[in-house]
């Protein structure tokens, strides 16, 4: 068996991926897949991490996590996805600096099931987009607690991915941007699910459907099924097409209300993750989803 951990990252899903693959219930019995819904087992996984301390889980132990999850007992790939997985989002900044926690919590969870293959995958997201929503998100703390005195710019992703890979220790970690899935959504629901690319799935045009009014997404969704790519490099090019004529601005503008914050700084942070998300891209032990 296969098991597989969704880490998030905060404010980049939502549950969504869950959502679309349970939704495939055909295809997922057909592959021996299960994604059960994270309400059954997060508690439980918890527990079970607290208790273990890191150490391997005993089979009694998994059979309980199994149990929590699914009834079925044919399963050759199960789907965990949690964006707590790697921190609470009070522990996004702490004084040590950005998702510092991360590295260390991958060996716990491949713990969960020693003896399974372990994947674990996670999208990025640009820090300028990431703090304004951590802010709303805790309306207790104040900017200036979040970020403990840390400069924004300095909230890099690649040195937090370099050491994951290494804890990773040869297992998959599979890492994209949450700023690229309108092109990339159905290659990251085939990548968790372990899905092969041919594979249509009932929720591809998801993203699309939140950043496009309900006409362009008629008409992409028509044009997709009068002209079927051939690629998915060409379904990219369909899809950049429609976006560049329909996609709502408002829906993909980063907003910059925070304490100090000016567009000049935005572009300095996006700049960094830029050039961060381009060394994670080449780094050996990440499967990058680039667009």
């Amino acid at each position: 068996m296969k098991v597989v951990f969704h880490l998030g990252a905060h404010s980049t899903d939502e549950d969504r991926i869950v959502r679309v693959l349970s939704s495939n219930r055909a295809v997922l019995e057909q592959y021996g897949i299960a994604v059960p819904a994270p309400r059954r087992y997060r508690m439980v996984l918890r527990d079970a991490l607290v208790s273990l301390k890191g150490g391997p889980a005993p089979q009694d132990v998994q059979d309980a996590l199994l149990e929590a999850c699914t009834e079925r007992h044919d399963i050759e790939r199960l789907v965990f996805s949690h964006e707590f997985f790697l921190c609470i989002p009070e522990r996004v900044v702490t004084q040590k600096g950005f998702y510092v926690m991360a590295p260390g919590k991958l060996a716990p969870l491949a713990n969960l099931f020693p003896s399974s293959e372990t994947e674990f995958h996670l999208a990025l997201i640009n820090p300028a987009t990431l703090l304004p929503q951590l802010v709303q998100r805790l309306p207790k703390r104040s900017y200036e607690q979040i970020m403990h005195d840390h400069d924004p710019r300095d909230l890099r992703w690649e040195p937090v991915i370099r050491e994951m890979a290494a804890a990773a220790g040869g297992r998959r970690l599979v890492i994209w941007c949450n700023e690229d899935l309108p092109l990339i959504w159905p290659e990251v629901l085939r990548a968790v699910g372990g899905l092969p690319e041919s594979q249509a799935l009932d929720g591809e045009l998801m993203i699309l459907e939140q950043i496009m009014p309900p006409d362009g997404v008629a008409r992409l969704r028509s044009y997709l099924e009068s002209h079927p790519p051939k690629s998915v490099l060409q379904r990219r090019k369909i899809v950049t097409a429609f976006l560049d004529k329909y996609a709502r601005p408002e829906a993909i503008e980063i907003e910059a209300p925070l304490p100090g914050w000016t567009d000049d700084l935005v572009a300095e942070i996006t700049a960094q993750y830029d050039a961060d998300v381009a060394a994670i891209a080449q780094l050996p032990g990440v499967e990058f989803i680039a667009p």
